[in-house]
């Protein structure tokens, strides 16, 4: 088996558990812009473990399983596969192919990075376990001439009551009408001042609607007063900051 089928099956096994195993390869970023005027974007990457690894990066278009093999995003890597030493730093060079994308709001896709470590040692326990992980965070690609600031488009979102999935419970329903993609950390309540954490987070594309459940804050009713709904946005840099914003009836 090749090596590059080799890691498509390991990316197939293990679906989307593989948070679940600490990873040593680290990524620069918790999130890649690119620019449409850049004819490149570069990504960090770092070896923070004790082992040399065999790494290989891609990019999917939504869907977790697309495996390296049946790769369908419009953008070039380079290297796509490369070996890693302990304590090494690795650069990754995407470029995008030209091929059509929506020109009047950002399109997202996704960045995975999968490692697989050394074969064990002769000698080395019978019983020892090994396993592929897989990091993958969200790459957006972002056309020429958008209008506004895509740091301050939670600025103009609107925030309503909804009923809670299959009619029970509460919610809250976002409207995105700009071309950016808004990510939350969290999403939850402000009532009278007083936060109500929901520790649950998301995003909302362009143009688009998100609803997010508020079942963790075990409401029995709709709070009365000053109700607001309460959410630490996410920027470019991956850097979060608590805002709030009305509720619209």
């Amino acid at each position: 088996m090749s090596v590059r089928r080799f890691m498509a099956a390991c990316l197939l096994v293990m679906g989307c558990g593989a948070s679940a195993v600490q990873a040593s390869v680290v990524i620069g970023a918790t999130r890649v812009i690119y620019p449409a005027d850049q004819k490149e974007v570069t990504v960090s990457l770092a070896n923070q473990g004790k082992q040399p690894v065999l790494a290989q990066v891609w990019v999917d278009t939504g869907d977790p399983l697309e495996t390296p093999d049946a790769i369908k995003a419009p953008f070039f890597i380079r290297p796509p596969m490369f070996r890693m030493e302990p304590n090494s730093g690795h650069a990754v060079r995407l470029t995008y192919t030209g091929d059509p994308l929506p020109d009047n709001q950002e399109t997202m896709f996704w960045f995975n990075v999968l490692e697989v470590p050394p074969k064990a040692a002769n000698g080395a326990s019978v019983n020892q376990v090994q396993f592929a992980t897989r990091t993958r965070i969200k790459l957006i690609f972002r056309p020429l001439g958008l209008q506004g600031n895509p740091n301050d488009a939670f600025k103009q979102l609107s925030w309503k009551w909804v009923t809670g999935e299959g009619g029970q419970g509460f919610a809250l329903e976002v409207t995105n009408p700009t071309p950016y993609y808004v990510n939350f950390a969290d999403v939850g309540l402000k009532v009278d001042g007083v936060l109500k954490r929901n520790d649950d987070g998301g995003m909302v594309a362009p143009g688009a609607t998100a609803t997010f459940s508020l079942a963790p804050l075990q409401l029995t009713s709709r709070p009365s007063g000053d109700v607001r709904a309460s959410f630490d946005v996410i920027d470019d840099a991956g850097g979060s900051s608590a805002q709030e914003a009305p509720l619209v009836p």
